[in-house]
């Protein structure tokens, strides 16, 4: 369903161009935002992502940028500021998995990428960001985490820190950004129906991501449009009151 609700205002969506990140960006756009789309690699992805988006109506633009870089970061919100001339929305959602081991046998390096991927890449980006969005009636900063943080399971260290430093990053910023009109959220995804949570539960045996839906809540595993519709939410004027907020999205699991 198309909307005209948020006509006007320009979104971010880092990592935009495929999974949770595509869908985030498709359904803002349906409801009349215009997108960038972040990527780090997958070029043909964020392409394909922008010529739907362009399909609906809306103005998009594809970015390379590894959020981890602090000079990526820059010249993707200069480059946004460039073309589109403001920012109302920025979708932390570029995220990278750990390789599941336990703490006495991960590589060092593996703990410093998801950290700078997770947190403070995001840091960095919201840096840049605020400013644009601080000259809006109205901005808003959604944060893509995890229920990792929940339940911090062994094996998973690494994801577990990066998200949670995430989250802390997430409630300072509700905090000082409030009194500027922008509105900071979490959204915490279970597993999710992607090429991530695919990789994940084949390494513990799943072949299929499918085969497990009969014992997930709701007979099916999270779809990514489950999550974008709960970003859709918390950017809308339906949450115009609603900061500081972290909704999980896994069937009460």
């Amino acid at each position: 369903m198309m909307t005209d609700e948020l006509e006007g205002r320009l979104a971010l969506v880092t990592g935009g161009g495929r999974g949770i990140g595509r869908a985030i960006s498709l359904a803002l756009a349906a409801d009349g935002a215009d997108v960038a789309v972040s990527y780090r690699r997958d070029a043909d992805a964020a392409d394909e992502t922008v010529r739907e988006i362009e399909g609906l109506g809306r103005r998009a633009r594809a970015y390379q940028a590894s959020i981890d870089a602090l000079e990526d970061a820059e010249r993707l919100i200069a480059g946004i500021g460039d073309d589109f001339g403001r920012l109302d929305v920025l979708v932390n959602n570029a995220g990278v998995a750990s390789r599941g081991r336990a703490v006495a046998d991960t590589d060092p390096d593996e703990v410093g990428r998801l950290l700078a991927t997770h947190a403070i890449g995001a840091h960095h980006l919201c840096r840049l960001a605020i400013p644009l969005l601080r000259e809006r009636s109205r901005g808003d900063i959604v944060f893509i985490s995890s229920v990792a943080t929940d339940r911090m399971a062994a094996t998973g260290a690494p994801y577990n820190m990066g998200k949670a430093a995430m989250e802390a990053l997430a409630a300072t910023l509700a905090k000082e950004e409030r009194d500027h009109g922008i509105h900071v959220n979490i959204v915490a995804p279970g597993l999710v129906e992607t090429e991530m949570g695919r990789r994940l539960v084949k390494a513990r045996g799943v072949d299929d991501i499918r085969q497990l839906d009969e014992t997930m809540p709701f007979g099916r595993v999270c779809r990514p449009e489950d999550v974008a519709g709960v970003v859709r939410f918390l950017v809308s004027d339906a949450a115009g009151y609603v900061t500081g907020e972290r909704i999980r999205v896994h069937g009460g699991d």
